[in-house]
This record gives C-alpha cells, structure tokens and sequence, in this order.
C-alpha cells in the first residue's frame, strides 16, 4: 500500500482541520490557555480603543495576541516531553522550565508595550 501526500486545497483544508484540533485540545486541556484568551478578548478591544494610530492599535493587540501563540508552543514542547519523558530527567525539566520562562517573557513584553504605547 502507498502513502498518498494530499495536495492543493486537500492539504490546506486538511491542515486546517488539524490546527482546530490543536486549538480545542489546549483549550480543554490548558487553563492557563483558556485564561489568555480570556486576557486577549478584553485587551484585544482595548487596545483597539485606546490606540490613537494604527500602529499603536498593532502593537497593543498584536502582542497580546503573541501571548496564547507562545503558550500553544509551551504546551506542545510539555507534551512531548512527557510522551517521551517517562523518568525524571533534569534535560526535561529544563525544557519544561525554558517554555513556562517563554509565555512569562511573552507577559512581560505586553506589560512593556502597553506602557510605552499608552503611558
């Protein structure tokens, strides 16, 4: 039997299916996933409000929007490692640790922005 690739819209349909998959997997598995989003459907609005350029309004919604993208990336690099990660290895804290460090960046970035933009 052989492995057919899907192409063409096939394959972007099919990639896109995949990526809902994804979304709800980490919004029924992640509560720190739920309460970003919930973060970003107050400051989404917000910061559309309180820009006073089109700049401004891109950056404060667009790195609040990085925040879920960056936890997405924490919880797959977690699921790896404990798919894979059976015993306490140091290697897989570290890269448990390095992700959490991640989203908690990805924070303080809006934090940073919000108060340069506005302030």
């Amino acid at each position: 039997m052989t492995y057919q690739k899907n192409t063409g819209i096939t394959r972007v349909i099919k990639a896109f299916g995949y990526s809902c998959q994804g979304l709800v997997a980490a919004w029924r598995g992640e509560a720190a996933f739920r309460q970003e989003i919930v973060l970003c459907l107050v400051l989404v609005p917000l910061g559309l409000w309180l820009g006073e350029t089109g700049t401004e309004r891109a950056l404060l919604v667009l790195v609040v929007m990085l925040v879920p993208v960056i936890e997405l990336l924490n919880s797959a690099i977690e699921a790896v490692v404990d798919r894979f990660g059976g015993e306490i290895h140091p290697l897989s804290g570290q890269a448990k640790d390095i992700g959490s460090a991640a989203v908690l960046l990805s924070l303080f970035i809006v934090a940073i922005v919000w108060a340069l933009v506005l302030l």
